[in-house]
């Protein structure tokens, strides 16, 4: 069970950090109709191209013309001598003017990215910005209530729900036809990727006794470090971005398999009073690791209780000494 969902952690990383490969920005400059065709005219090498119809670089510390300027030049003309084109207009290139790239941009890698597929440079880079922000809301959100939901009903139902709206909002990610609806669908993944991957947390420091708490929460993150680095690796083979987040969401799929393999937390089962459910499930996991019960475990009634359920609140992250200053000592942390 530690295994299964340490893949779960591992599949994580690429919402977490996919940016830097979904959102990369390679170099770019103004797109100007005629300049390919008068480059091929003359016979030009793209460094010459460069050289002859883009601004050069802008002062220390600005932005570069290059990017986000464009000379106002109809490059359709044929009187342009292929030696220096621009000097038949003005000597001083400095004193030409300049405008936005209306005709877009020419960038230079041989893949894609959200950032080259919606033009998100120039005056329109916020959008990239926001793209990522989004994403981070649904973690703040998503992260503020999956404790007291998987409390309500049960970390298994909370798990499984959140993997398959994750899987699917990657998926419809992938093939969105627009910045609007690739955004909803980041911001989606957000509000339930996080709050999975918690939920496994959950679950895998209440599979196991106290002193092993630890452990295994060391190395569930472990898992998402290896996530990281498989990432990189997958990003480097799929170097345009849909085939990228459509390849990082469709192993989501199958952890709705999670069903068959996961039970639901013994712990969580007892503070609902569902004693023989948590006794099942306690005694198939001592039979498959070799273990015998603890003698806690076995005094436990297992006959529902008649007594109230526990149920769960904010305030309980301050209702006693001892977690009031966990909570505190965690704020403080993160």
């Amino acid at each position: 069970m530690f295994f299964l969902l340490a893949l779960l952690s591992a599949t994580f990383a690429p919402i977490y950090v996919g940016i830097v490969f979904l959102g990369f920005t390679p170099d770019h400059r103004c797109r100007s109709p005629g300049v390919a065709e008068l480059s091929l005219r003359c016979g030009w090498s793209p460094a010459e191209e460069l050289n002859y119809t883009v601004p050069g670089p802008g002062p220390a510390g600005e932005a570069s013309p290059r990017q986000c300027r464009r000379y106002e030049v109809d490059w359709n003309q044929s009187t342009f001598d292929c030696v220096d084109p621009l000097a038949s207009l003005d000597t001083n290139r400095s004193r030409l003017p300049l405008g936005p790239c209306r005709d877009g941009w020419v960038y230079e890698t041989p893949g894609s990215s959200i950032v080259t597929e919606f033009n998100l440079v120039c005056a329109n880079s916020w959008m990239l910005d926001l793209f990522q922000s989004s994403v981070n809301v649904g973690f703040f959100i998503g992260s503020m209530s999956i404790g007291y939901i998987a409390d309500r009903f049960g970390r298994k139902l909370c798990l499984l729900t959140t993997v398959l709206i994750n899987a699917a909002a990657g998926v419809l990610m992938a093939i969105s036809p627009t910045y609007t609806w690739m955004l909803i669908f980041r911001l989606i993944q957000g509000l339930v990727s996080k709050a999975g991957w918690l939920i496994g947390y959950i679950l895998i420091t209440e599979f196991v006794g106290r002193r092993y708490r630890r452990t295994v929460g060391i190395f569930y993150q472990v898992a998402y470090t290896v996530g990281l680095l498989v990432l990189a690796g997958v990003a480097y083979a799929l170097p345009h971005w849909r085939w990228l987040q459509f390849t990082v969401s469709l192993p989501n799929f199958f952890f709705l398999l999670y069903y068959w393999c996961i039970p639901e937390s013994p712990r969580w089962l007892i503070s609902q009073n569902k004693n023989a459910e948590a006794m099942r499930i306690i005694k198939h996991i001592a039979k498959k690791n070799g273990k015998s019960l603890p003698a806690s475990l076995q005094r436990l009634r297992l006959e529902e209780e008649t007594g109230k359920k526990l149920n769960p609140s904010f305030l309980d992250l301050v209702r006693t000494p001892q977690i009031r200053k966990h909570t505190m000592i965690l704020m403080y942390n993160w």
